[in-house]
């Protein structure tokens, strides 16, 4: 279903569209082309955005919440909803002993690249002093507050141990 040379659906971050009307836009495609699993995943993604909310007062002085505008709706909120789906699809292949389906592939042509093993293990090389650490696993913080979601923390563990 998505192969990224021909797939109508995908999203980059510097692409002058945002997250929220792409996937509006990749959805109406989908509809069009009889593409149901492309549909039905856009459609789950959209069932999220009533969680996106925003803390308000009442003047009661009563603390609430309200669900955020399409406005208020950041790039980052629904790439947070995008891994929250991503993520439960993959303990649910794991446990079918799968590697991979066509809706995790969807949901990650709209989340930014991964850092590879590569690129963890060069920065690590480059930005970490083994020697004023007791153990590999203590610079784990300082990889993940560089990366953030762009490492996967499992991976960062499997190269720090590899390197200790």
């Amino acid at each position: 279903m998505v192969d990224n040379e021909k797939s109508p659906y995908g999203w980059s971050e510097g692409t002058d569209v945002s997250l929220y009307n792409k996937i509006k836009q990749d959805l109406k495609t989908a509809m069009k082309t009889k593409d149901s699993a492309a549909r039905d995943t856009f459609r789950l993604i959209m069932g999220e955005y009533p969680k996106l909310t925003v803390a308000m007062t009442l003047e009661s002085g009563k603390k609430t919440t309200r669900v955020k505008t399409p406005d208020e709706i950041t790039d980052e909120d629904l790439q947070n909803i995008i891994r929250g789906l991503a993520k439960s699809e993959k303990v649910v292949l794991d446990i079918k002993g799968e590697t991979t389906s066509d809706y995790v592939e969807l949901l990650q042509s709209y989340l930014p690249q991964m850092a590879s093993k590569e690129e963890i293990k060069a920065w690590i090389d480059a930005q970490i002093d083994f020697s004023s650490v007791k153990s590999p696993m203590q610079a784990m913080g300082q990889v993940m507050k560089h990366f953030g979601k762009l490492a996967d923390g499992n991976l960062v563990k499997e190269i720090l141990k590899e390197m200790g």
